[in-house]
Parts: C-alpha cells; structure tokens; sequence
C-alpha cells in the first residue's frame, strides 16, 4: 500500500510542477517586449491577435425564453394544426360579412317574386345551393347566423379571459408574496367563493340590461377567483427561494421582483388558465341562453342558435341544432389542445 501511496504523491507534485512551469512560462511571456517577442521561435508560440467578437461570444448566451417556447411549441403538430384551424375560424367569423353573396344574419328572407310562395317567409328551407346551411324557422340564413354567433362568442370569450387574466394574475401575485394581504384576500375569497356562480351570473343579468358587456362583466365576477387561487399556491412555492431571497437582500424593489422574478414562473399557468376561460366562457354563455338569461334573440350567438334549434331534436330539422353544435365543440377542442400545448412549451424545464 505505501508503494501505490509514494507514487501517487509523485504524480501529484510532477503534476503541480508542470503546472507551475506552464503559469511561469505564460507569466514571462506576458512580461516580455515586442523585440523579445518576435526573437522568440515561431515553432514554440505563436502570436494570436484579439478579436473582440470572439471575446464576447465566449461569453454570451443566445438562449432566448420566447424563442425556445415557440420553437417547442411548433414541435406539437397537432397544436399547430389546431392553431391554425383556429386562426382560420376567426379570420374567417370576422371578414364573412364582407364577402361577396353573403347575407345579412338578422335579414327575414322571402321567396322571390315569380315563386309559388312569393312574399312568404322562406322558413325551415333544408341546406341547398341559396342556402349553403337551410334557413331557421324565421328565414334567416343558418350559414351567416353561425358566423355572426361565432363573432359573438368569441368576442364574449376573449372579454372574459382579458379581465380575468389581469385581475387574477395581478390579485394572485399580491396574494401570495405580500404576506400582510394574505388575510384580506382570503377572507374575499372565501365570501365570494361561497356564492354559487350560476346565482351570480343570474342576478347580474337580471340587473343589467341583456348584451354583450353584461355577460362579459357576469361571467367575471367570480371567474378570476380560480385564476388568483392557483398562482397564489405557485408563489407560496417559490417566494422563499434562494434566488428571490437574494433579491430582497440587495434591496431589489418588490413591484421589480413580482415582474422579474416570479412572472416568468407563471407564464405557463396564465396561457394555460386563459386558454381555457375562453372556451369556458362560451360554455357559459350557451348555458345562460339556454335558460333564458342569455342575449336578446336579435343578436346572433351560439348559444342562441343551440337554444333555438333544442326543439328540433329527433325531427328532420336537427340540422339546426347539429351545425352551431359542431362549431361550438370545434372551438373548445381547439383552444384546450392549443392551451395545453402551450403550457408545456412555455415551461422553463422543457428548454434543452
């Protein structure tokens, strides 16, 4: 044993040695004039100019967060596919009354002079050429009706998951990291969640008069409440870690480390809360219509179109029922694959 033991000793000093000859040999070089320099022989050194570029590239990282999370999320093809059915829907909802051929959705259409029926109401008339999806039993084109409802929806949708977006997310920070605010905001939360939603909503439309901003306003009461609860748990996770207690240690304000420091964290689980209030909210809307809360008749939406056509199950004027039904159920799907998807892609751990 004392044998292995000397020669590893050796090695150990030999190694130190060279290692000291080598800091010494760049030590005198360093110290040596542009005369003993060039003397010196181009075999042993050779002179490599700086290069700032390659100084600060040696340093730099291009890792970029938003980058890698689209990078990441293009890797999903089904999301992508969902994305862009999505994107199409919308862009299409939106620029349909501007094409050519297309009729108004609230439009009562007659039969044509010259008809049989001239001047009737052309009701219930099934899917044909003039009317790519039939017409409802008031003659209105079912085709711009599922656009206009579409626009309707979505526009209800994305209202209520903006104002539950920023009022969550704002509430939840303050929540969890303020330790002061923890009772206030629990004792809000236990009072509102304590009130079932669906009596919410029923008194606020009951209150105000039917339209769009009333459901986008009811449907938010209570609808940032699940929203600030969960990011509340997420901050109490990690407001005592190493790198937020380094922050307040170095005097690091506290509105500047609710935004740097525990935002990003939270990415994911905003994109992934607000793409699903969108398609919740729609759910929402059908619901209120449904049982007679929702928006006026006149205004096209798809919970109106679902409510209209209910009587119709099991006749040969299902049809009514079976297209805003598709849409509605294309939309959810839709939005909870591209929110999943996009969750997991805006996860720091899933960065490589």
């Amino acid at each position: 044993m004392s044998k292995y033991s000397i020669s590893e000793n050796r090695a150990q000093k030999l190694e130190e040695s060279l290692l000291q000859d080598l800091e010494q040999a760049v030590t005198m070089k360093d110290d040596l004039n542009a005369e003993e320099i060039a003397a010196l022989p181009n075999d042993d050194f050779v002179l490599v100019p700086y290069n700032a570029e390659a100084a600060e590239r040696a340093g730099y990282s291009n890792y970029s967060y938003w980058r890698s999370t689209i990078r990441m999320f293009l890797k999903n093809k089904t999301a992508v596919a969902m994305l862009i059915v999505i994107v199409v829907m919308m862009g299409f909802a939106i620029i349909q009354p501007y094409l050519p051929g297309q009729r108004d959705a609230v439009a009562i259409n007659n039969y044509p002079a010259g008809h049989e029926k001239a001047g009737q109401i052309i009701s219930n008339l099934k899917p044909c050429k003039d009317f790519w999806l039939g017409t409802n039993s008031i003659g209105q084109d079912l085709w711009s009706q599922i656009w206009q409802g579409t626009r309707t929806s979505l526009i209800i949708g994305f209202g209520v998951a903006l104002i539950e977006g920023i009022i969550g997310t704002i509430t939840g920070l303050l929540w969890g990291y303020i330790r002061k605010l923890d009772f206030l905001f629990t004792e809000i939360y236990n009072v509102l969640n304590n009130i079932p939603t669906t009596i919410v909503l029923i008194l606020a439309t009951y209150v105000m008069s039917s339209s769009i901003p009333t459901m986008i306003i009811a449907m938010s009461l209570t609808g940032w409440m699940g929203l600030a609860r969960f990011i509340r748990n997420q901050v109490l996770m990690i407001r005592d870690r190493d790198f937020n207690l380094a922050s307040r240690c170095l005097g690091t304000p506290t509105g500047r480390i609710i935004v740097k420091n525990l935002i990003p964290q939270m990415v994911s689980v905003i994109m992934l809360r607000l793409a699903l209030s969108i398609p919740g909210a729609i759910g929402w809307e059908v619901f209120l219509s449904y049982i007679g809360l929702g928006l006026s008749i006149d205004t096209p939406s798809l919970g109106n179109l679902v409510t209209t056509a209910r009587p119709f199950i099991g006749t040969t004027l299902q049809y009514q029922l079976w297209f805003p039904a598709i849409v509605l159920s294309i939309i959810t799907i839709c939005f909870y694959l591209v929110g999943n998807a996009f969750a997991d892609a805006a996860d720091p751990k899933n960065h490589m």
